[in-house]
C-alpha cells in the first residue's frame, strides 16, 4: 500500500470509527438513497448532529449528497466500500 493509499484508508476507517456514523452509513446503504430528515428518528439525533456526520462521511468520500429544496438526499459511493472491502480482504 502507497502513502497516498494508507492516508486515504485512514481518513475513510477514522470516518467509520464512530457507532453513529457507521449506523447512518448502513441506513444510506440500505436504500438507493436516503433524506437527510429520514436520518433523525432512526438515528436518535438532531439534524445539526446528522449535518454533522453526514459531512464527515462525504469528505471520506463514502457518501454523496444532492440538495432537493431544504433537504439533503444520500447515497453511498459504491467504489468507495469496495475499496474498504479490498484492503480488508488483504
Amino acid at each position: 500500500m502507497s502513502e497516498v493509499e494508507a492516508s486515504d484508508m485512514a481518513q475513510i476507517f477514522g470516518a467509520l470509527s464512530d457507532p453513529v456514523r457507521l449506523r447512518m452509513l448502513s441506513l444510506v446503504a440500505s436504500q438507493d438513497e436516503v433524506c437527510s430528515c429520514s436520518l433523525e428518528e432512526p438515528l436518535g439525533k438532531s439534524q445539526p448532529t446528522i449535518s454533522h456526520h453526514t459531512r464527515i462521511l462525504a469528505e471520506a468520500g463514502l457518501i454523496v449528497g444532492e440538495k432537493r429544496g431544504r433537504w439533503i438526499w444520500w447515497h453511498v459511493v459504491p467504489e468507495r466500500l469496495e475499496d474498504v472491502a479490498r484492503i480488508l480482504a488483504s
